[in-house]
């Protein structure tokens, strides 16, 4: 049966660095073993801004401000004509306040790329989080 996720995240800046980490990977995992920016679902009574605020948290032990929101977008995942995935993606600029990086167990790893080397690791990037690096224009 498929299910809808809204996910809620963040593209984090310091310094002139964008923020990516990887999923490990677990099956039925839609984003693992790729490089997306953090963020989860969003849990039942939680304000938008209060789920990324908590999702990084929990994914980077960073605290971090929001600066202004990004155009959500969705994916509709479909197998044998079925739609098993439908998640709705609502992310924001955002800047380090505090925290030393310190990937979370789900995480694995977690990385600072400079904006100029992006295109580095770009088909490391899981393709929604290509499409929202798009929408933040940082490609």
């Amino acid at each position: 049966m498929g299910r809808i996720v809204v996910a809620v995240g963040a593209v984090i800046e310091d310094e002139g660095k964008i923020l990516l980490v990887e999923h490990v990977p677990w099956e039925g995992d839609f984003w693992g073993g790729k490089w997306i920016c953090p963020g989860g679902g969003l849990e039942l009574g939680e304000s938008i801004t209060e789920g990324i605020l908590r999702e990084v948290k929990e994914e980077t032990d960073l605290v971090v401000e929001l600066i202004s929101p990004l155009i959500p977008f969705e994916r509709i995942v479909k197998s044998n004509g079925e739609t098993i995935l439908h998640v709705i993606y609502i992310d924001y600029m955002a800047k380090k306040v505090s925290g030393e990086l310190k990937p979370d167990s789900d995480v694995g790893q977690a990385i600072w790329v400079k904006q100029e080397e992006i295109a580095s690791v770009w088909s490391k990037l899981h393709d929604d989080t290509k499409r929202l690096l798009q929408i933040a224009h940082l490609v």
